[in-house]
């Protein structure tokens, strides 16, 4: 099997297991990337196989059509503020369960949603658990504050690269109408108090780095692995 095929497997794999944490008159979180839309399909067929009913929280405009797509029931914070369960994708996971998570430019509404939950879980093929973490994170800032957050990254030892639109002008725009800066720092030794320093600057509105995973399902090749 090619790796890419396997790789999409084991997400397939992970995201199966962790729908099955979903009970019957849950309301739920569901996060933004191509994890979170094999969720969203095993939820659908949950729902349309055993009478599952739920509602769901999307944390992105593409998760709301997918989810609309595949007859899942739709709700938002200002109606249901407290969660039951959120489950999404990540770009990194660390031993100690440490997340980095944004490559999709949704990790603003994907952290408000999964601080909303009373259980946060994400799941990812087995090439995304590390030991320490090390992919770049990707920083919200309002577009006034672009060159002061820029200058506090370097000051902390990091390199900041804006995110710029594939075969268009210009940066990538957040849903929410803010800029996003990739920031690499290299292995990350301590993720909390890098969150902290990087939540601290003035203009950023929020960072890739979660501290609040619950849960972690990894597809791998001879089965699904679960950490907590």
């Amino acid at each position: 099997m090619p790796e890419d095929e396997m790789i999409t497997n084991e997400k397939k794999m992970a995201a199966n297991s962790a729908a099955k944490l979903i009970k019957d008159g849950m309301i739920i979180g569901i996060g933004t990337g191509s994890t979170a839309n094999f969720v969203i399909q095993s939820v659908a067929k949950r729902i349309k196989d055993e009478g599952l009913k739920i509602i769901a929280v999307p944390t992105s405009y593409e998760t709301e059509l997918l989810a609309i797509k595949n007859k899942i029931p739709l709700t938002s914070l200002s109606i249901n503020p407290a969660l039951d369960l959120a489950i999404d994708g990540a770009d990194q996971v660390d031993k100690n369960l440490f997340t980095i998570k944004g490559k999709g430019g949704a990790h603003t509404r994907e952290k408000v949603v999964s601080m909303s939950a009373k259980k946060f879980v994400v799941c990812i093929d087995e090439t995304k658990i590390v030991d320490v973490l090390f992919e770049s994170i990707p920083i919200e800032v309002i577009p006034y504050a672009k060159d002061l957050v820029e200058k506090e990254i370097r000051g902390l030892g990091g390199i900041p690269k804006l995110r710029k639109a594939q075969r268009k002008i210009g940066p990538v725009i957040s849903e929410n109408g803010n800029i996003i800066i990739d920031s690499d720092f290299g292995e990350i030794k301590d993720p909390k108090k890098l969150s902290s320093q990087i939540s601290s600057f003035a203009g950023v509105v929020e960072h890739g780095i979660f501290t609040n995973l619950t849960e972690v399902h990894i597809g791998k090749r001879d089965g699904i692995e679960i950490i907590s």
